[in-house]
């Protein structure tokens, strides 16, 4: 079945927007798109659903069992996967869940996105290293991004020429489609009230400058995707309900679409509309923004109120930013103290920003999620105090053996893991 991964030679190259542009113009001609985001990345998945009206699920490669991945995929419509960072560049020590994991494993063609700004012959040896790297990939085409003029598109078309790697189209500067781009880490899809006009931009530009017909012709050229069967993972309760708004957004389609084919029903709610906690057997805050909306939360006495009330006789989860939603206090990014639920011993700052990032294989012997899982950890948080007993032992992609995660306090627990399988 048809195909592509867009991919580039690192982060920022314009891969997003083209991802996006094309979508957008692929949903105009009624073409069924099967879209997939590389990688654990909560942002631009609600972005493509944005753009083309279909659901965007993850396919991580490191994280994932080739069973789920190829179910993901899915057998019909055309997989467009937007790759993750550079091509090459996945988790240490080998790269492993690298965006060229997932063209090796579907066969699909490899659509190489090149920030051409500051660049002319050298795009050739840069696209021939690219393609002569692993035998095992195929660089179909290559779109040139960012290109100043009509003589620098020439110039970087004529020393592509010997490469025989096609060029499928050139992308002139433009700063209204920059500018988006500054912020699709941070800034959800829904919080966007430009973002049709941005979408039908995006769309027009790939529409005038690139060969949406020879894209549509190197998709076919992928591999064809047998119908597999997912290896589901079980609900962790039949009530779960399930945070949903600007502060808690980051919950895994796959995961939600598992719980509710085992028969589990899902409650959703919004604490930032200060809604009380549904009745069901598991709550769960998912990670997002809490720190952006801190003093909003603290000020929802109802859903704090009905969370501690429920905390007495139902299981309470919370990740990453919904961990820091069920501490004690959560420090702003301007130093603002606000008072959280209450519900672990653990406090909380953005004040002094400080990355945490990677994969982590984690394990709980008790509570909703205990057993091995593959997670992700991507936060700038910093503990200001953490007392209790720990929800999950853990470990790096290298297998190195960290610091015990979370905590966890009567039926309550958290950590800063998103859960992304079990292992």
């Amino acid at each position: 079945m048809p195909g592509l991964l867009i991919a580039a030679p690192s982060s920022g190259s314009g891969k997003t927007t083209v991802t996006l542009g094309l979508l957008r113009a692929l949903w105009r001609r009624g073409v069924p798109v099967r879209v997939a985001k590389s990688g654990p990345d909560y942002i631009d998945p609600r972005f493509h659903e944005a753009a083309c009206g279909a659901q965007c699920f993850n396919l991580d490669a490191w994280a994932m069992g080739e069973q789920r991945l190829r179910a993901l995929a899915g057998d019909r419509d055309l997989l467009l996967v937007e790759g993750a960072m550079g091509l090459f560049d996945g988790a240490p020590p080998d790269g492993r869940g690298a965006s060229a994991d997932l063209a090796r494993l579907f066969d699909l063609p490899v659509v190489l996105v090149i920030d051409a700004a500051r660049m002319a012959q050298s795009v050739a040896p840069l696209v021939a290293g690219f393609a002569g790297f692993d035998p095992r990939l195929r660089i179909g085409g290559v779109i040139l991004n960012r290109v100043g003029s009509a003589r620098h598109e020439a110039m970087l078309r004529r020393a592509l020429t010997p490469t025989l790697i096609p060029v499928l189209g050139a992308l002139p500067r433009d700063t209204a489609l920059a500018h988006p781009s500054r912020h699709l880490g941070l800034v959800q899809a829904h919080e966007r009230p430009d973002l049709e006009n941005f979408l039908d931009m995006a769309a027009g530009m790939v529409e005038r400058h690139l060969d949406i017909d020879a894209l549509l012709a190197l998709s076919e050229t992928a591999a064809p995707r047998p119908q597999v069967s997912a290896p589901s993972v079980a609900p962790p309760a039949q009530r779960i309900a399930v945070a949903r708004d600007a502060a808690f957004a980051f919950a895994y389609p796959h995961l939600l679409e598992d719980w509710r084919a085992a028969g589990a029903e899902i409650l959703p709610f919004s604490p930032l509309a200060d809604e009380a906690v549904p009745e069901a057997d598991l709550v769960v805050l998912p990670g997002g923004y809490p720190e952006l909306h801190a003093g909003r939360l603290a000020a929802a006495q109802n859903f704090m109120q009905s969370l501690r009330i429920a905390s007495h006789d139902t299981d309470i989860y919370g990740e990453c930013g919904g961990y820091m939603a069920l501490g004690q206090g959560l420090t702003d990014a301007e130093g603002t103290l606000h008072r959280m639920a209450g519900l672990l011993d653990l406090s909380t700052s953005f004040a002094q920003r400080r990355l945490h990032l990677g994969y982590r294989n984690v394990t709980a012997d008790r509570g909703p999620f205990a057993g091995d899982w593959s997670a992700h950890e991507f936060h700038y948080a910093t503990t200001l105090a953490a007392r209790g007993d720990a929800l999950f032992t853990a470990r790096d992609a290298e297998g190195t053996v960290l610091p015990p995660m979370g905590l966890r306090a009567g039926r309550v627990c958290g950590s800063f893991a998103h859960l992304i399988d079990r292992r």
